[in-house]
């Protein structure tokens, strides 16, 4: 029996923090590690230009989340990890799929709604005004980075679904349209089980609200971060409530069941907001103390990392190219002998 195929993009625009960890990296890599499962992770440096025009960010970034992926423990010799930009093969099935998705569906794609919904409220007399073709296009990319590998599930939030039902529509309209089983129609993967971390300000942790905590910061930042965490009022001695509380929500995302269980107690008991700062940091520094030297050792050593990307590239790069001229054939560009 053939292998599950998994497929996860991971976005080059920012910096990854705790709540990446937590919602997508740490079951990303347990995964990578199933034998039974041919998992495919990459770097989505494509899509990130398109919100995202400062090549020295687009480039840090990208190394950032590399030596993230790694230093945590990505098996890259059962999954493979790439960079999208290096499958050449990718902006060419995007073309493909372009030419049989109606713009129709992507005119329902809601990032481009809200952007043009944006326009109307700040009274434009375009309502396209600003938005780029970037934009508009991306669901037949990030299609085509689905169909590239024919994988059977894609893990993502909520709000990408449309995406992967997008994905679904164009795969199935090139079937009937060129008359084959060419590509694997995709089902989205929702863990309602996996957490969202909340940030330094109670909302939800994300680059956007300037409220991270990054993963790999050093010890001395680390603890400045943690005890800017949002609490109440309540005074050493007086009951806390766990359920409502960021510092409880990111110590009992890394910790076990049972220290989960010991540190609801001791808010019971009326633990002082000092003092469960304090631990919470002690607990995640030590958590992250090995990972963190790792990361900082592949950050010195960039041509590590982009021997790993390559190798993954090459990989990638073998399935997508077969796939490919036998797509070339199904339209009419194959060769003449």
């Amino acid at each position: 029996m053939s292998k599950r195929r998994v497929l996860t993009g991971i976005t080059t625009t920012g910096t990854p923090h705790l709540g990446n960890y937590v919602g997508a990296i740490k079951p990303a890599i347990a995964e990578s590690q199933n034998p039974d499962v041919q998992s495919y992770y990459f770097l989505a440096d494509l899509h990130a230009l398109i919100k995202a025009q400062d090549p020295r960010r687009v480039q840090q970034s990208r190394l950032e989340i590399a030596a993230t992926w790694l230093a945590l423990g990505l098996d890259t010799d059962n999954a493979i990890f790439y960079r999208q930009s290096d499958i050449h093969e990718i902006p060419e099935l995007t073309w493909l799929l372009s030419c049989v998705c109606a713009k129709g569906l992507m005119n329902r794609a809601h990032a481009y709604k809200a952007a043009v919904a944006d326009n109307e409220t700040d009274g434009q007399s375009d309502p396209d005004r600003g938005i780029t073709m970037g934009l508009f296009g991306y669901p037949v990319l990030m299609a085509a980075d689905i169909l590239m590998f024919n994988a059977h599930k894609v893990p993502v939030g909520r709000d990408q679904i449309q995406h992967i039902e997008m994905a679904r529509d164009v795969a199935g309209r090139f079937n009937h349209i060129y008359k084959g089983d060419y590509f694997t129609l995709p089902e989205a993967i929702v863990d309602d089980k996996v957490e969202v971390l909340r940030g330094l300000d109670g909302r939800k942790m994300s680059k956007s609200y300037d409220n991270t905590i990054p993963l790999f910061v050093s010890e001395k930042k680390l603890q400045k971060l943690v005890r800017k965490i949002k609490t109440n009022s309540l005074e050493p001695g007086e009951p806390k409530d766990p359920d409502t509380c960021t510092l409880f929500q990111i110590y009992s995302a890394f910790a076990t069941e049972e220290e989960s269980l010991d540190m609801r107690r001791r808010y019971a008991e009326g633990i002082g907001w000092g003092d469960a700062k304090n631990e919470v940091f002690e607990y995640l520094n030590a958590h992250l103390r090995a990972p963190r030297e790792r990361y900082e050792a592949l950050m010195n050593d960039p041509g590590h990392i982009e021997q790993v990307l390559l190798k993954g590239a090459e990989r990638a790069r073998a399935e997508a190219n077969a796939l490919m001229e036998r797509l070339r054939v199904a339209v009419g560009l194959g060769r003449f002998q």
